[in-house]
């Protein structure tokens, strides 16, 4: 069955609006470390806090520079791209710019918008849109191998870890394919389902279809989505675990978080161990073999010393690998992930 899949001309240009932090422009983040080559500038709104690092450019200086796509590069609770950011998204339309955005509101569904986009010759590109068909998950039993990303939140390293997993994987020569659940990682990839955008009875299916049988030495790298410990994101997890059949989780989680964020309650992130022991628990029952491979932390606003020290514990205490994707990068986890296999 197909998948959702975008061709997006580049070089980009990647849009963050008036987004208020780093962890809500993840989509531009991320493009911007996976995809450096490709990406040509940013455009803010002057509010905008957020700064990827990027030429600073103006409708006409991305014109000017060839900029074929603006990315918007923003994940905001719900999905919604607010009314305030729509007069530049139909200027960069009526530049003959292209636009790609991953949000639950359709560019396509956008009048002014689109108008403008139909007048110049310019494409929208909506990405967070499930293909059809999708069927229900059967629980089948799948050939090939599969690891999955599971997050103790929301925008703790899921996308990044799973990408660097499968980067390590192909320095081996080992066969792997990366397999993308949200817009940045079908962005990056070109193709994937936007699982949080699948209806709730169809999720296990989707990924059924996302990872189907493959040879027996192939490692599928699944990014994962959401939190089996958010209480607003747990649904789309666990459709993902229990279709994806993994046969080895790796937990990503941000060591500066103790907290559920943006939840209206009192919802501490469990301690690793715990988180490790429910993950099993629930992956178990659709592959009873499953195991944990590592914990990948985005230690990002530790020092080195403190880094290292943190995890340094914290693979003593677990007795499983213990890494910084970015930073120490992912092998100790491979290493283990193919030893226990």
């Amino acid at each position: 069955m197909p998948l959702t899949t975008v061709n997006l001309e580049p070089p980009y240009l990647l849009y963050l609006g008036d987004v208020p932090d780093d962890d809500h422009a993840k989509t531009g983040h991320g493009m911007a470390y996976w995809r450096p080559e490709l990406c040509a500038g940013q455009m803010r709104l002057p509010e905008c806090p957020v700064d990827i690092g990027l030429p600073e450019m103006t409708v006409a200086e991305a014109a000017h520079a060839g900029v074929k796509t603006a990315i918007v590069g923003v994940a905001p609770v719900g999905g919604q791209i607010p009314d305030h950011w729509v007069p530049q998204l139909i200027e960069l339309a009526s530049a003959g710019i292209s636009i790609a955005a991953g949000m639950h509101t359709r560019l396509t569904a956008m009048p002014d918008l689109v108008a403008a986009a139909h007048k110049s010759g310019a494409k929208l590109s909506d990405v967070r849109v499930p293909p059809p068909d999708i069927p229900v998950g059967i629980g089948t039993p799948r050939s090939g191998k599969r690891v999955l990303m599971l997050g103790t939140d929301c925008a703790v390293g899921k996308k990044y870890t799973a990408l660097a997993v499968h980067r390590e994987l192909e320095r081996r020569d080992i066969p792997a394919t990366f397999r993308a659940t949200g817009q940045t990682g079908i962005m990056i990839a070109g193709e994937g389902i936007p699982i949080d955008a699948v209806v709730a009875d169809f999720i296990a299916g989707a990924a059924e279809m996302l990872s189907p049988d493959n040879d027996d030495d192939h490692w599928d790298v699944i990014e994962g989505q959401g939190s089996l410990w958010n209480p607003s994101y747990s649904g789309v997890t666990l459709g993902l675990l229990h279709g994806s059949q993994p046969d080895a989780i790796v937990v990503c989680h941000d060591a500066s978080r103790t907290q559920v964020l943006e939840v209206g309650g009192d919802y501490p992130i469990p301690e690793l161990d715990e988180v490790i022991d429910d993950a099993l628990r629930l992956a178990r029952r659709t592959r009873p073999r499953c195991f944990c491979a590592g914990v990948s932390v985005n230690t990002s606003r530790m020092s080195d010393l403190e880094r290292d020290t943190y995890l340094g514990e914290l693979q003593h205490n677990l007795a499983l690998p213990c890494v910084d994707p970015i930073a120490t990068g992912v092998s100790p986890i491979v290493n283990f992930m193919l030893k226990h296999v």
